[in-house]
């Protein structure tokens, strides 16, 4: 599942064909979700991007692209198999495949919260604490996947900032210390851009630490491999370093090597 980083890249890349502006030519596809002929000759007037949405924004409606699990795009070019939906504008192409593909009521800038979206300007950490606050019983490893504070967090993410800020994933979020929740909030907008950097590099996998991983770079141990929290989504962490908030943790030692 493409993550925030990845979709603000296709952004990026829409952007460039300098379609702002114009008009849609064409428009077919095998979704049944939205009617073809609406978008037909409407002006794009943005493109912009929400967590793990894509967004091509009209005047009284938006276009949402949500890749899901095994959705993908080409630009200017196309696959074999039946595009969920084809856009021709202005000689160009784009085809969106194995998505889901909705029209939106409303211009974007009232149906989102930008501030909850971790790559956006209006990003707000302190909504993002006070939403973690919010949840005392929740599982550090949900709080990460959840779109309604983190929008463009996914399990790469996850895995990355739990290991960097020494969390275990199934810390509650109600035991753990205000610092720390600050730094789960800063780590994730960093790591975020970090993300950015490295796969328009093509060497994100390079630089995992945590994810997919067999052992601790810290600890020289087998790391621990498990489908945890509400979302079972893979967990990939260090049973030493990365500490363990489940009950008040005073007095509680803990070996970081």
């Amino acid at each position: 599942m493409p993550e925030g980083p990845s979709i603000v890249i296709l952004k990026e890349a829409v952007e460039a064909l300098h379609i702002k502006g114009q008009n849609i030519d064409y428009a077919e596809g095998n979704s049944n979700k939205i009617d073809m002929e609406r978008l037909i000759d409407k002006k794009i007037i943005d493109i912009r991007s929400w967590g793990k949405h894509f967004l091509i924004c009209f005047e009284d409606f938006t276009l949402r692209i949500h890749f899901m699990l095994f959705g993908s795009y080409l630009i200017n070019e196309k696959k074999k198999t039946t595009p969920r939906l084809t856009l021709e504008i202005k000689n160009h192409e784009l085809n969106f495949y194995a998505c889901s593909v909705k029209i939106l009521e409303g211009p974007a800038g009232k149906i989102y919260d930008w501030e909850t979206d971790i790559m956006a300007a209006q990003w707000n950490p302190e909504k993002a604490l006070k939403k973690l606050k919010a949840a005392p019983k929740m599982f550090a490893c949900d709080a990460l996947l959840d779109q309604d504070i983190f929008a463009g967090s996914g399990n790469i993410i996850k895995n990355e900032v739990l290991f960097r800020i020494r969390l275990h994933p199934l810390s509650i979020l109600g035991e753990i210390p205000e610092a720390k929740l600050k730094e789960m909030i800063a780590e994730t907008r960093n790591y975020s851009f970090d993300f950015l950097e490295w796969k328009k590099e093509f060497t994100l996998k390079k630089h995992w630490l945590a994810h997919t991983k067999k052992i601790c770079p810290r600890c020289n141990i087998p790391f621990a491999k498990e489908y945890l929290g509400k979302s079972k989504r893979r967990s990939y962490y260090c049973t030493n370093c990365q500490i363990f908030y489940d009950k008040p943790v005073v007095g509680k030692k803990v070996s970081l090597l």
